[in-house]
């Protein structure tokens, strides 16, 4: 019997997961043998492998992507009564740190073919308490960085890109995050690069570099010292997170290629079926698939058969404008109320397996799963 035919009875076709090895053990035996498992060498080591990376002049690796927005805006002095615009289609992170800061998000529309923040919507969102945009490169796609940077400028706003998705995505040839006054990566478990939590803050002012590593590090400096030159927290890394990403770094232009792979034999093998479509991708823009994302018409449908098949899908991030937490709008400001694209992009989107170690062979059977359930819906079960 095929590993195709046995995938049934078998293990689940994972969405996402990480490709961990024997390589990230080295590092971390290099890490345990040094001894030094708070934040070292191998972080600085890390924050090098990405500044080479992004072209920031300054990268500074904190606990997580969440925190790394945060120290962003407390960097910039954005906290309450301030007003900062966020995409309304984006994970919720983006929206909590703008609320941890003190500050209150602005939900703005975003554009049907990148998912990313329409800047054509922002003007009518200015108040006399904008102080910021956050742009959000959602899914290994760049938002229109001229648009946004035209605008900010035209307005006098900072920009404090949301990348977490967007380790290696360039824009007319320049790595997103590095766009803005600041922006920042995420290393999460499912992320293209991954220390299994981690963020990195980016940003080519000095004096925003030295801001963000004082909020990260007890408002010190540096290390080793008990005087203290501001207020500050502990968001710091470890060198046992930067062993991993060091690892993860070096297996990156693989992960991405194949990545590439995977999203392109996607579309080239469903691109007949009318209802099932890639999301589009703008030309200026050289994309990493951190996932492989269609739109359809019945993501519920198809994801509940594809499980019943053992295969993992998820659905697009839920509208911001929509989640319980915010419904009572004690925390964000909606002043635009028309989210209609956002709410079409959540009913129809989808995505579908897109890890590295994804097989050939998993991938014919995922696509052949794809073809069965629009050949045959109407005789398949409700789900």
């Amino acid at each position: 019997m095929t590993k195709a035919a046995q995938l049934t009875e078998r293990q689940p076709i994972i969405q996402i997961e990480p490709w961990i090895d024997g390589k990230e053990l080295q590092e971390l035996t290099r890490a345990i043998e040094a001894t030094f498992v708070t934040e070292h060498e191998l972080t600085h080591e890390f924050e090098a492998m990405t500044r080479e990376l992004t072209g920031a002049k300054h990268a500074i690796a904190v606990c997580n992507g969440t925190m790394a927005l945060f120290v962003c805006l407390k960097g910039l002095g954005i906290g309450p009564g301030d007003e900062v615009i966020v995409p309304s289609l984006t994970f919720i992170a983006s929206a909590n740190a703008v609320i941890l800061a003190g500050a209150t998000p602005v939900l703005c529309e975003v554009s049907e073919d990148t998912l990313c923040i329409d800047a054509s919507r922002l003007e009518p969102l200015l108040t006399a308490h904008t102080r910021a945009i956050m742009p959000v490169h959602l899914y290994g796609q760049s938002a229109d960085m001229t648009a946004v940077l035209s605008f900010a400028q035209k307005h006098r706003l900072v920009v404090i890109e949301d990348a977490a998705e967007g380790i290696g995505v360039r824009f007319e040839n320049r790595h997103v995050g590095t766009f803005g006054e600041m922006g920042i990566i995420s290393y999460y478990g499912n992320k293209t690069v991954t220390c299994g939590e981690g963020g990195m803050v980016l940003t080519n002012d000095d004096a925003l570099a030295k801001a963000a590593y004082r909020m990260k590090n007890y408002g010190r400096d540096r290390k080793g010292t008990f005087i203290h030159e501001s207020i500050g927290f502990n968001f710091g890394f470890t060198d046992l997170q930067a062993a991993v990403g060091i690892s993860q770094m070096k297996k990156m232009p693989k992960v991405v290629a194949r990545k590439k792979e995977i999203r392109d034999r996607y579309v080239a093998e469903l691109a007949d079926l009318q209802l099932f479509r890639p999301v589009a991708i703008d030309p200026r823009c050289h994309p990493v698939f951190w996932f492989t994302c269609f739109l359809c018409d019945d993501p519920d449908g198809l994801g509940a058969f594809l499980s019943n098949q053992r295969v993992q899908t998820r659905r697009f991030f839920y509208p911001l404008h929509m989640q319980p937490c915010l419904a009572d709008r004690r925390y964000v400001r909606i002043i635009d109320e028309d989210f209609t694209v956002s709410e079409r992009l959540y009913r129809q989107g989808i995505c579908l397996p897109s890890s590295y170690s994804l097989t050939q062979e998993e991938q014919s059977y995922v696509v052949r799963q794809i073809r069965h359930f629009y050949e045959n819906r109407n005789q398949l079960p409700s789900a």
